[in-house]
């Protein structure tokens, strides 16, 4: 499985991370432990989904060290996928 990987490390609650993309991909933020989970292909809790308009902006809901994850399994016609990933308010 292969997917963007932004480290957005420890993040008070509220903070906003803003994600643009250039076509149709899933994505996830997630926390250390959901990451992991993720990464190795088990059962993870995440904020987003699948998105089709950039920017998309997401809420940290709690304090952590949190991971913002990008991939584009299961959509066609999405392959040169490029994003970015950014905190705009802390």
């Amino acid at each position: 499985m292969g997917f963007l990987h932004t480290d957005i490390g420890p993040r008070q609650a509220g903070a906003v991370v803003e994600v643009t993309i250039s076509s149709a991909a899933n994505v996830r933020l997630m926390d250390d432990n959901n990451f992991n989970n993720y990464k190795n292909g088990m059962k993870h809790i995440y904020l987003g989904g699948l998105v089709r308009q950039s920017p998309i902006r997401l809420t940290v809901p709690t304090f952590g060290h949190w991971h913002v994850a990008i991939d584009v399994n299961g959509i066609e016609g999405s392959s040169g996928l490029k994003a970015g990933v950014k905190v705009v308010a802390a």
